[in-house]
């Protein structure tokens, strides 16, 4: 299939596994469009026209035209410099490879990735957050994560691709709205009782499986296998951790247990102090989960050549 379309097939597949809903994110592309015909003729030379069709700042074509043919795809976690360096030797070697796709995002997809945050409010609205509470702690959070950004040099991998004249691009977003959607669904049908249940679940599905084989399986951060679960919120998109002081708040909303990819000390212990179970599922393991997701849906529009590296591996849900 060409470029374009299987970048676009990932924007559309994230949108429709979007927790906010489809209609959430229809009002948001609303906005922003209006946003944009506000401005003035200068202002507009540094918008990135892409943003109007495409909710997800970490999520884009970062070299290529669109146009161009893709057979066999080189997919990882993380695609660098190395990992564009390894497509441009097998191609050498004999194994074309068409296009190097990352999950988490690079260039100017990394530069302002803090943008998807935004979404973090509506997320925890549907929990039961008052929008109010939820967006004046997202704020500081978001401003927080710009600054980390600013001196940050994000165009190194995308000038590699520039350079070696391989197709790149990045899908980070959409991919785990694609495992949050699948956890949720899952977990809210088994209505498991107790955090061991969630980790007997989690430990039926492949790649997680594949990540305890590897010392690297979902495990309790907080509280114990006999715990009673609560309200289930599986927390696993939006770009990053959100704000640390959401925990009140998610306690308050009647949430017992969070399953999450990661969670930094100051989290937990924000956490634990509202006697909130937290469920580490696994970072790579879960992106694993959404990539896996991602390319089943974006391969019924054309047969890739799938080659995974970087801490992917592929697990095909066929039918399913």
């Amino acid at each position: 299939m060409k470029l374009k379309k299987l970048y676009e097939s990932a924007v559309a597949n994230g949108i429709e596994a979007d927790p906010r809903g489809k209609k959430a994110v229809v009002k948001a592309l609303g906005k922003k469009k209006k946003a944009y015909e506000a401005m003035k003729k200068d202002e507009k030379e540094f918008f990135d026209i892409e943003s109007l069709a495409n909710p997800y700042a970490d999520t884009r074509i970062l070299h290529g035209t669109g146009d161009e043919e893709i057979k066999t795809v080189l997919i990882g976690v993380d695609m660098e410099a190395p990992e564009l360096l390894l497509a441009d030797r097998l191609t050498s070697k004999g194994q074309k490879i068409d296009l190097v796709i990352a999950h988490h995002p690079e260039g100017k997809a990394y530069a302002n990735f803090y943008e998807v945050m935004n979404m973090q409010a509506d997320i925890l609205n549907k929990f039961g957050v008052p929008i109010n509470i939820a967006e004046g702690l997202l704020e500081g959070r978001m401003k927080e994560v710009g600054r980390r950004l600013m001196p940050v040099n994000h165009t190194r991998a995308s000038d590699t691709a520039r350079l070696l004249d391989i197709p790149f691009m990045c899908m980070h977003t959409p991919a785990d709205n694609m495992v949050v959607n699948y956890l949720q669904a899952l977990l809210d049908k088994k209505s498991p009782d107790t955090l061991g249940e969630i980790i007997d679940i989690l430990l039926e599905i492949p790649e997680y499986r594949e990540a305890a084989k590897n010392n690297s399986g979902p495990n309790i951060l907080l509280g114990s296998k006999e715990r009673s679960t609560g309200k289930i919120f599986v927390d696993m998109t939006g770009g990053t951790e959100g704000a640390k002081d959401i925990f009140e708040s998610l306690a308050n909303a009647g949430v017992g247990t969070i399953i999450c990819m990661h969670l930094s000390d100051e989290h937990m212990k924000k956490a634990e102090k509202q006697h909130i179970n937290v469920i580490i599922a696994g970072h790579i393991s879960s992106d694993n989960v959404g990539i896996n997701l991602m390319l089943d849906k974006i391969q019924k529009n054309g047969k890739l050549n799938i080659i995974p590296c970087s801490g992917f591996r592929r697990f095909e849900r066929k039918n399913k």
